[in-house]
């Protein structure tokens, strides 16, 4: 049985969602539909990115991915499918896989040129149906579309660093459901600039020298739980998926707030890190 995932920026209100299900239900009845979020912020590339980047892996291989992020059709934003480790994707090429991309080269890209088969003033639920079930049923890229050996890529989505390796240069690329903030800087990349070399992480008035692997080791489990006040501590971590986050301990915005309210972190806000020079 085939997988089709689902990544748009439609929310829960609207018959978007519902519609694409029951455009594929129509086209094919022995195929099971995934969401993985349709609660994107409104055409906010790098949130997609990411959220596809980290869920994607987790599904078996052969499993195609829709994603409907600034999907309408110009001359600027060309319509895509790819196959990458085995999944296929269908998305606009606006450049919300140049971050997959970056760490995994596509088997095979092509520019979908069915347009003219189609009426249609929504994409993704006319085109990117239509080739997500011609990829279920066995079909071929090259029949949806003419090859092509790059995509868009998107600004601001990887970090970099300045010519002395002195200092890495990063931005916000996602706020996460308890408010912690996540930037692009990924774990493999930070260690292999800082060479071992002491660091201070600056979100805007905000500095740690410490980055932990886990939220709760924070907390000095030796001091009896009546006398720790860890909950709203900020902190720096690598989350589950090897990016440098910058958290609340325990975050809740009703309460105490979060690293996002509290620090007033926004997307693409800028995260630098300062290495010493010895």
């Amino acid at each position: 049985m085939a997988i089709i995932t689902l990544t748009t920026d439609f929310g829960e209100k609207d018959h978007f969602a519902g519609a694409i299900k029951g455009a594929v239900y129509s086209e094919l009845t022995d195929v099971r539909i995934v969401d993985i979020s349709h609660s994107v912020s409104p055409f906010n590339i790098p949130e997609a990115a990411y959220i596809i980047q980290n869920a994607f892996s987790s599904f078996p291989k052969g499993t195609i991915h829709i994603i409907g992020i600034d999907s309408e059709l110009h001359p600027e934003n060309k319509h895509i499918a790819l196959k990458l480790d085995g999944h296929y994707f269908i998305c606009a090429n606006n450049g919300i896989m140049s971050m997959i991309c970056s760490e995994i080269a596509p088997e095979k890209i092509v520019e979908i040129n069915i347009h003219d088969k189609i009426t249609t003033s929504f994409p993704v639920l006319d085109v990117f149906v239509k080739v997500a079930c011609h990829i279920a049923r066995g079909g071929t890229l090259e029949v949806i579309g003419k090859v092509i050996d790059h995509i868009k890529p998107i600004k601001n989505i990887h970090p970099y660093v300045n010519d002395e390796q002195t200092q890495i240069i990063g931005s916000v690329i996602y706020v996460d459901n308890y408010g912690n903030v996540i930037t692009n800087i990924k774990r493999k990349f930070f260690e292999n600039t800082q060479k071992g070399r002491d660091f201070e992480v600056f979100v805007r008035s905000n500095k740690f020298k410490k980055i932990f692997n886990n939220y709760s080791d924070i907390v000095n489990f030796n001091i009896p739980p009546e006398k720790r006040n860890d909950e709203g501590k900020g902190m720096a971590v690598f989350n589950s998926s090897g990016f440098l986050e910058i958290a609340v301990y325990k975050s809740n915005s009703a309460t105490f707030g979060s690293a996002s309210s509290l620090m007033g972190l926004n997307l693409m806000d800028t995260v630098t890190v300062n290495f010493s020079k010895t």
